[in-house]
């Protein structure tokens, strides 16, 4: 079975992930892609032999499409998302997933009423250092998880983003929070992925100290405690100047893992006995020359959608990781420890 794709917003993520994923997935057929830049939809429709469009609804309205990609600032996740999967289409949208918990919660409540799917775009649980960490952790081979540290930044998205410093990630109105939101909630849905656990707890300092002209985030610092009592650190940042770190420690009683960390080995297990294990299971994804592989998200999001299963981060997965990230903002206005527990 062939599904006709759209991708809606056609700036550096869709130009650099969805599309080129779609592509080489042989049961997908890019019907349509739009952007409210006329140019940019043209140029990507001209590349994938699809028709271009500048407003999502009258794509929605003309196209016979099974599934989309919602690749927009922030703050349209939500009414994208919901008038996608009202019009009955499958959807995969760009994360955060939103903007709130109850934008979060009528995205949900639209995918369950409309019988569709939607997945949120954490490509982390799919790095094969992350996978396999996972398996040894469950495993037991590393006993009981005390702690971790997990980091994720690079030098801002001015680098990456199709529309530089210019950016909608620098615009509160319309990115909504800054690297917490590109980059944090990544590593706080794979902290969760990787301990099977929950937090319930969080204490945060969000700063903007390194990028001039914005009024969102460029620096981040949390401390989680889980349901099991295992804390440890999350940071998110724009400010790694240098190089790109992306990387997550977990201290176990047994042994301490070493994700993406070493420059050499994707993983690297150092035993209390004092074995030590290193992995080479390729590398994770970054946005440095070359550093574009298969995410596998794409082919997740397909494959739910020919198979009928749920996909591995549907809509209460991506709600369960945003509401960390919401929580460090509560943390931060409150000055104290933020409960996640409802």
């Amino acid at each position: 079975m062939i599904l006709n794709i759209a991708v809606i917003g056609c700036g550096s993520i869709a130009k650099h992930r969805h599309l080129p994923e779609y592509a080489q997935n042989k049961h997908v057929n890019i019907a349509a892609v739009c952007d409210i830049v006329g140019e940019r939809a043209e140029k990507a429709a001209l590349q994938y032999d699809a028709k271009a469009y500048t407003d999502y609804k009258e794509l929605l309205k003309s196209e016979k499409i099974d599934a989309v990609s919602v690749c927009l600032p922030n703050y349209l996740h939500a009414p994208v998302s919901i008038d996608a999967l009202n019009a009955g289409v499958h959807v995969l949208c760009e994360k955060p997933m939103a903007t709130s918990e109850e934008e979060a919660d009528k995205m949900i409540a639209a995918a369950e009423r409309n019988g569709k799917k939607l997945m949120i775009g954490h490509n982390q649980r799919f790095v094969a250092s992350h996978q396999k960490a996972k398996e040894l952790i469950e495993s037991g081979a590393i006993g009981k998880v005390y702690s971790f540290r997990t980091a994720f930044g690079h030098g801002g998205p001015e680098g990456w983003s199709a529309d530089g410093k210019d950016s909608w990630f620098f615009q509160k109105d319309k990115a909504f929070i800054g690297a917490m939101g590109d980059l944090g909630v990544h590593k706080a849905d794979l902290i969760r992925y990787l301990l099977q656990d929950e937090f319930v707890e969080v204490g945060a300092f969000v700063e903007t100290s390194a990028k001039e002209g914005t009024d969102v985030d460029d620096n981040a610092a949390l401390i989680l405690k889980s349901k099991k009592g295992t804390i440890g650190t999350l940071a998110a940042s724009w400010a790694y100047t240098a190089k790109e770190d992306n990387s997550t420690i977990i201290y176990g009683e047994k042994a301490t893992l070493r994700l993406e960390d070493d420059p050499a080995y994707s993983l690297v297990a150092q035993y209390a006995n004092g074995e030590v294990v290193k992995y080479e299971l390729g590398a994770i994804q970054s946005n440095a020359e070359g550093g574009q592989t298969t995410t596998h998200v794409i082919d997740h999001f397909i494959e739910s959608i020919q198979n009928d299963t749920t996909p591995l981060i549907d809509g209460e997965e991506g709600k369960k990781s945003l509401a960390i990230i919401l929580g460090a903002l509560e943390s931060v206005e409150m000055k104290k420890i933020y409960s996640l527990e409802k």
